[in-house]
């Protein structure tokens, strides 16, 4: 009586490598995922952290340290900026 494929009606067998798939494809992007992220997880700690952006009146500092621009346009750029 129970002829078709042992009492599975045809959906338990002649199914059963999508459901293979579908399980192996979790499995492999599950472990592609894990990869990813202990990857991204490990190169960040190799950086040093990020500096917040300098002010203008730092950039200004460092210009007149090195010489780019003399006191005169130090003095005038910096009260210009503090207006």
């Amino acid at each position: 009586m129970m002829n078709d494929m042992n009492g599975f009606g045809g959906w338990g067998m002649g199914y059963g490598w999508i459901f293979m798939l579908l399980f192996w494809g979790l499995v492999i992007l599950g472990i592609v995922g894990l990869v990813k992220w202990l990857s991204t997880s490990k190169s960040d700690t190799h950086h040093p952290p990020r500096q917040p952006p300098k002010t203008a009146l730092e950039i200004l500092e460092e210009r007149y340290a090195r010489g780019e621009i003399n006191r005169e346009e130090f003095e005038q750029k910096k009260h210009d900026l503090k207006q």
